[in-house]
Parts: C-alpha cells; structure tokens; sequence
C-alpha cells in the first residue's frame, strides 16, 4: 500500500463508447449528435456496408478483427460524416479531431485547443473497426474503403508510457498520464492474465477473455480477435479472443424488477440457496436473441422443465446457473479457436464484478466449468489494471511483479469443482437442449 500512495501520475480504464470533437466547437456537435446514434446508425451497416462491400459482414475481420457493428466507432464516424452538415465541413477544412472518450480526456487534460494531445492506445483503438490489429496503426485500406480520412484520427500509443502532462487549468498541474486502457483490456492487467489465460467479468452483461499471447487468432466460433495490453511502447503485444454475452446480471434485475420474486439484487444468493439444485428448471435468458456461440437473432427467452413442485427458488438457482453455462459456452469457443494456445498452469477462470460476491454463483461457475475460479481480493480489477500500467510506466513496479502469481494468490478465494464429471455432463446436455428450444420464436404473435 505505501507504494500505492507514491504513485504520482494519471491512468484511464474506461469503457468504450464514442465521440467526435470538433476544435472550439466539438461541444456543440456531441451533444447534438449522440440521441440520433440509436435510430440512424443501424441503415449504414444494413444498407450501405453490409450490401455493398465484397465481404459482407464480416469484410473487415480479417484486419480489426471486428464484424461490421454499429457497436464499435467507424459506423458513427460514418453516421456522423452523412447526417451532420457540421462534422462534414470541418472534416473539409481540417478542424475535425475524432476519437473514443480517452481521446477527449486527455486532449483536454494536456491543453485542449491550446495544443493538447490528441492521442488513444491500442486497446481502445481497437474498438473503432479502424485500427489494423498486426500493424497497431490505421489500417489505410480500410480508411479508403469507408472514406474516412486518417488525418482526424489520434496519434495510436501504447497501455503504458507517459503520453504526456497534466497542464494548468486542473488542480494537479504537471502529474503525467502514463495509463490508458479500454475497460476489459485493463481488467485483464488488473487479474495479471498471461498467455492461455482467462478472465470474466459479471456485470448487466458478461465479456471474456482468453489472452493467446503473440498470436493473432481469426475466430471460426463467432468471437472477436482483438488486443489485450501492450505495456510500453517496445513492448510485445498480446491479443486476446473475446466473447460477450448480453444477459447476466441484467437477468437478476428482471427477477426483482419484472416478476417480483427479490426485492434487492443481493437476496437472489439467499433464495437460491434453499434449495440445492433447480429441480431440472433451465432457464435461457436469450432476451433478445444469443450471443456468442449461438448467434442467434430468432431466439427469446424460455423456462423449461417446470412442474407442479417448481417454485421460486428453484426459478433463482436456474437463473444463476444460466449465467454460468453461457461462461462455458463462450469459453468452450474459445479454446476450439486457440487449440495450439497453451498456458504454463492448469486452467483457471479469474472472475471480477459486482455479480462476483455471490459465493453460490461463483461456487455454480466452477461446478459447470470443472475447473477452479479465482475470485481477486479487489473484485474492480480495472482501476487496479489502470494503475498498474501507469505504475509500470514511471518505473514503480517492473512487469514481473505484476504478473507473479505468488502473492496475488495468498489474497485470492478460490472454489473449487465439487460436482461429479457425469452430472456435469448431464447439465450441459440438458442446457443445450434448453437452449434449442429457443430458436425461432422472434415472430411469436404477441
């Protein structure tokens, strides 16, 4: 801790969603741009890229390792260019700056219009659908392609280097940001993940990663290859397979707040607990369709398997259990894709979120994965993988420390699988065909 306290400098985690600045006038045009993204957006990818370019939708994998989306920058630069007579002139005059929220966080905190810096790293660079995942640098072909001109884009730099100081104007004038990761990216620092390991975080949603080291891997089961930290401007790169899953905790929040059954978040634990198996309930909560592996856009959500005797606790642990087979869903993917991927200890899943103090949960997890889950000391891993980047960058700690697992292990709860192999095997049987079960019910009449 007293190492802690001498840390002088500045970090970003941070998730990652988008803007665009305009010099003296970038306010103005954020704010009158952001409500339109959710209506307008979705026509380009549908419409214009996903028609028009020779690779439909997945035409730009092979170089950003990302499916065209209206999730990720390009298509809101392109929304932004086609619908804002604004952004469109000052592209033409050269006094449009874009980038992520790093981007105008540090413009201003190094000076603003008055010389800031305008700068993003790769992890967040690799969120645009710009950045060429090999090269770490604006992929030109792609910027042809989509028409978007590389002289309104950041200057691309490491996780951890100081990219500049803090000027006047701010209370800590002269303190260098030496830090700056996309939220997962820093997680992934935060839980010290190596080569051939993994972490989940458990929020509304859920997002994994598998660090595959040096290796880039194109995904064949619906991931996304994308970079997990470069720690230094000379430092390797490790890239990552990622896979999300878009109902977690936000199926707790429909327990309590659509059907009553817990009056907070933190009950579902205690509820759950009353009875010790789900009396052969599957709950799938495929809301609004699946995600990775499934990929299913006609799927909605179902409860199967309930009879006369089923009651509310019951409904709670298949709830919980659904976040966990979906973990080992997309973490099944994940090793068909990184087969050759090894790591140097057994496999463990290093979990972090606010859905991780849920002991049964956790307990749940490694009973379904057959493999231990390692739950950190600090369950927000990113602030802890944002100060470790911008420590490693003013020399306050080297790379090894951060990455030994001695330590960080003594302060770390571990649970461990206690379910036989062939009742686990029967689960995922059992989840899977709930899961079919799901399959086109998108035009059931209401």
């Amino acid at each position: 801790m007293s190492r802690l306290k001498e840390l002088v400098d500045l970090s970003f985690g941070k998730s990652n969603p988008e803007s665009f600045c305009l010099k003296q006038s970038f306010l103005q045009v954020i704010r009158q741009c952001i409500p339109l993204f959710k209506a307008d957006v979705p026509r380009i990818a549908d419409w214009k890229l996903e028609k028009e370019l020779e690779g439909g939708r997945t035409h730009f994998v092979e170089t950003c390792g990302l499916p065209i989306s209206t999730y990720f920058s390009a298509l809101k630069v392109l929304w932004l260019f086609e619908n804002v007579e604004k952004v469109k002139k000052a592209v033409e005059t050269g006094d449009a700056l874009f980038g992520t929220i790093d981007t105008w966080l540090i413009w201003n905190l190094t000076g603003g219009v008055d010389g800031g810096l305008h700068v993003t790293d790769v992890s967040n660079a690799s969120r645009t659908m710009l950045m060429n995942l090999k090269t770490l640098d604006w992929d030109k072909t792609t910027l042809g392609e989509l028409g978007i001109p590389s002289g309104i884009l950041p200057k691309i730099v490491s996780n951890s280097e100081i990219i500049g100081e803090v000027t006047k104007g701010w209370p800590i004038i002269g303190v260098p940001i030496a830090g700056c990761l996309g939220d997962q990216h820093a997680a992934m620092v935060g839980q010290a993940c190596g080569k051939g390991e993994a972490k989940s975080t458990y929020g509304t949603g859920a997002f994994i990663l598998l660090n595959t080291g040096d290796q880039m891997i194109n995904s064949t089961n619906g991931l996304l290859s994308t970079v997990a930290f470069k720690l230094g401007p000379n430092a390797p790169t490790n890239y990552a397979l990622e896979g999300s899953i878009a109902i977690a905790g936000a199926a707790v929040q429909w327990l309590r707040d659509g059907l009553g059954l817990i009056g907070s978040a933190s009950e579902i634990e205690k509820l759950a607990s009353e009875v010790d198996s789900t009396g052969g309930v599957y709950f799938v909560p495929a809301f609004n369709g699946l995600f990775a592996p499934w990929w299913r856009d006609d799927a909605r959500g179902v409860c199967i398997g309930m009879t006369r005797f089923t009651n509310k606790a019951h409904i709670a642990r298949a709830v919980l259990e659904s976040m966990c087979f979906q973990v080992k869903d997309v973490l099944d993917s994940m090793y068909k894709d990184a087969s050759q991927v090894e790591s140097k200890d057994k496999f463990l899943l290093r979990v972090d979120g606010g859905a991780t103090v849920n002991n049964l949960l956790m307990q749940i997890q490694a009973d379904i994965l057959g493999n231990p889950v390692v739950r950190p000391a600090d369950i927000e891993t990113t602030a802890l993988g944002a100060a470790y980047a911008a420590g490693l960058a003013v020399g306050v700690w080297k790379e090894e420390e951060i990455f030994s697992s001695v330590e960080r292990m003594k302060k770390c709860t571990t649970f461990n699988p206690i379910l036989e192999d062939e009742k686990r095997k029967k689960k995922l049987e059992s989840w899977c065909k709930a899961v079919s079960r799901t399959f086109d019910l998108a035009d059931l009449s209401l």
